[in-house]
């Protein structure tokens, strides 16, 4: 089991781990608002994510599809929150020591993010259509699945959320810091975009 758990993990982690619209967009937060201010929208992104990979693993994504307009919806409402948070970045004062950058992203905000997000459904129903942890038992092969991705939908988004934030301690210079946070919003903004031509 211990060898399918790390097939598993290979398997996960660079799809799990790319630049995509929940990980960029926690270290967009780590860099315009900090680890601390951003730990709610975060939290929420691991939860909507988590609440994905519930969704593939029980089956209850052919239900969510086959309900007329649903999807669609989600995504323009997670494409329109991005877009609002990719515009929050970009405009948000570079951080200073001890200097707070007005109100940052929520924890509803991460979780529509998270559920919404095309490349989760296809990352993680990739990953879990790939690897049999544990034959003939299809139920708790599905557990411990759940078990380790969840872990490291933690873990990758912690990560960029730090990554970000230790960007932004780098560019506290008011030119570099704007830059950093322009960037941000411009690759959030193309990951709504390849979302969408998908």
């Amino acid at each position: 089991m211990a060898e399918n758990i790390f097939v598993l993990l290979l398997a996960a982690l660079p799809l799990m781990g790319s630049p995509g619209p929940a990980t960029l967009s926690s270290a967009a937060a780590g860099s315009a608002y900090g680890v601390a201010r951003s730990i709610p929208y975060v939290v929420g992104i691991w939860l909507g994510t988590a609440t994905v990979l519930t969704i593939i693993a029980t089956g209850l994504t052919g239900i969510l599809f086959t309900v007329p307009g649903l999807m669609p919806v989600l995504t323009v409402a997670a494409a329109g929150y991005i877009l609002y948070l990719a515009y929050r970045i970009a405009t948000a004062p570079v951080l200073s020591e001890g200097e707070e950058n007005g109100s940052s992203p929520a924890f509803a905000g991460g979780y529509l993010l998270a559920i919404a997000n095309p490349k989760a459904y296809a990352a993680l129903g990739a990953v879990l259509s790939s690897v049999i942890v544990i034959d003939n038992a299809p139920i708790q092969d599905a557990a411990v699945k759940l078990i380790v991705l969840s872990t490291v939908i933690v873990v990758v988004n912690a990560t960029w959320l730090v990554l970000g934030a230790g960007l932004s301690r780098m560019l506290r210079h008011p030119t570099a810091g704007r830059a950093a946070n322009i960037l941000f919003a411009l690759l959030l903004v193309g990951s709504v975009a390849m979302a969408f031509l998908r």
